[in-house]
């Protein structure tokens, strides 16, 4: 059981602790990257930079893996068409991110920062998720 959960667990943590160090828990430095006309703060951008790197080393092991170190295999999307249920809810979510300065794995992780804030954030994001499958079934 602990051999299952341990690495989630553990990748999650890191996950969290990133966001917190990067300044992605803080919706006034996320609405002041997301301001480019106005007080632009860049520093996100180093933040989103560092993940690409990261990222594209990833990949690059990544094709020459039998399986993932703890799955029997990838998870990997399948699809790669672009439907309007995508596109709009790509839209959403930026619309969300500007207006809270938030998005769900910054949200719990500020869970521990400023958690009464973080509350209100991740209760209207799961009714929003909620409210779009009552309409979707």
């Amino acid at each position: 059981m602990i051999r299952r959960i341990a690495p989630p667990l553990l990748s999650g943590t890191v996950f969290g602790a990133g966001l917190a160090l990067g300044g992605m828990t803080n919706p006034a430095r996320v609405r002041g990257f997301l301001d480019l006309f106005g007080d632009w703060d860049p520093t996100l951008a180093f933040v989103m930079g560092g993940a690409v790197i990261v990222m594209a080393i990833v990949w690059r092991f990544q094709k020459g893996m039998a399986h993932p170190f703890f799955a029997e295999k990838f998870s990997l999307p399948e699809r790669v068409d672009l439907e309007p249920r995508l596109i709009g809810g790509a839209a959403l979510f930026g619309m969300g991110w500007g207006v809270a300065g938030l998005c769900p794995g910054p949200g719990i992780a500020a869970l521990v920062i400023e958690p009464s804030a973080a509350a209100i954030f991740i209760f209207s994001m799961l009714a929003g998720m909620g409210l779009v499958r009552l309409i979707e079934s």
